[in-house]
């Protein structure tokens, strides 16, 4: 358990299942949590101690709001973790529009957020962002370009924020997931996770999906004072899936056989 008591928590994109398990791992080890999102139902659903808070973040203005709201509501914020993210992708088809959506959403919303937060993690003394990057953002995967792309350069993004930050005693580092039970994969295996975990097996030592609460672990750990010394890096939180190269779990030789 990394301890985060006394500390103040802002998730954005937080109403998802991803969300949800870093919402709850940075409850348990003891911090206040506000999320902001754009799915009233999501919200809805959090746990009554969560300070939910309905905030588009492509919006300057009420990403100045929010910020200003957690100063006067909590005293100040401490952790800032970059969730949100659209999968608007038609890869090679992909509009101008949808092209624009999407950078602004998963990568120049983050570094606006982030932009906004500053003065007050810098006045926390423990201050600590935390970029969601993506194992999109190192492979090429076919029929998708804007996602990886956006979470590509919000890889690069984490390492330029971590350097102009330093000053202010702000660190920045980066998760990147591999294949995790989130909405998205919920959605496409009708709520099958036995499924969802046998057609992740191949891709990943682990041999199955990554939980949620698996990742906001890592989250929490690089938003506590365990990684003082760290910035500037991207934690894989992807049961190996970076290891494994295009040859995947199954062993490639015997393919060969006639």
């Amino acid at each position: 358990m990394h301890e985060l008591t006394d500390r103040v928590a802002l998730v954005t994109g937080g109403a998802t299942k991803i969300g949800r398990g870093v919402i709850d791992v940075l409850r348990d080890a003891g911090a206040t949590v506000v999320v902001a999102d754009i799915d009233d139902a999501g919200l809805a659903a959090l746990p009554s101690e969560v300070d939910s808070q309905r905030s588009d973040i492509t919006d300057d203005d009420a990403v100045a709001a929010l910020i200003a709201g957690i100063g006067e509501r909590h005293g100040g914020l401490d952790i800032v973790v970059n969730l949100a993210a659209t999968y608007l992708d038609e890869g090679a088809e992909t509009s101008r529009a949808d092209w624009l959506a999407g950078l602004n959403v998963n990568v120049v919303s983050a570094a606006r957020v982030s932009a906004e937060a500053r003065p007050l993690l810098a006045r926390s003394g423990h201050g600590s962002i935390v970029n969601f990057t993506s194992i999109s953002s190192g492979i090429a995967q076919t029929g998708r370009w804007v996602y990886p792309v956006s979470k590509a350069a919000l890889l690069q993004l984490t390492r330029l924020q971590a350097l102009d930050y330093a000053p202010d005693g702000i660190r920045v580092n980066s998760v990147s997931p591999g294949w995790t039970w989130s909405n998205v994969i919920e959605g496409v295996s009708e709520g099958n996770l036995d499924h969802a975990d046998r057609v992740a097996s191949d891709f990943h030592i682990r041999g199955r999906l990554g939980r949620p609460e698996e990742v906001g672990q890592v989250v929490a750990f690089l938003a506590s004072d365990a990684a003082s010394f760290v910035t500037a890096a991207d934690y894989a939180v992807d049961g190996g899936y970076s290891a494994l190269g295009p040859e995947r779990q199954s062993p490639a030789i015997p393919l060969l056989a006639p």
